[in-house]
């Protein structure tokens, strides 16, 4: 899922915020901090999408057509998806 820049900078605040108050972190430059954070949620859009790509041709090369948007489709997306997710977890 992405999220829009006044979402990443939202989630970003919060992130950090938490973070002092739990006292799991000393942060001396939050804009720095801010920017990784964001860098974090692009990264793992890219992979979302990079996923989702995997999944859709997988299911598209199976020897029966499974229409997008089907309950098949849906079920093998939702499986594929899962799988992939497994394998490219860092």
């Amino acid at each position: 899922m992405k999220f829009s820049e006044g979402r990443q900078s939202h989630l970003a605040h919060e992130i950090v915020r938490v973070l002092r108050v739990e006292g799991l972190a000393d942060i001396e430059r939050e804009k720095y901090v801010f920017a990784e954070i964001k860098r974090v949620f692009e990264a793992e859009h890219q992979r979302g999408d990079q996923i989702d790509d995997l999944v859709r041709q997988k299911i598209a090369s199976l020897s029966r057509h499974v229409p997008p948007g089907s309950p098949e489709y849906d079920i093998l997306y939702k499986r594929y998806y899962e799988e992939e997710e497994r394998r490219h977890r860092r």
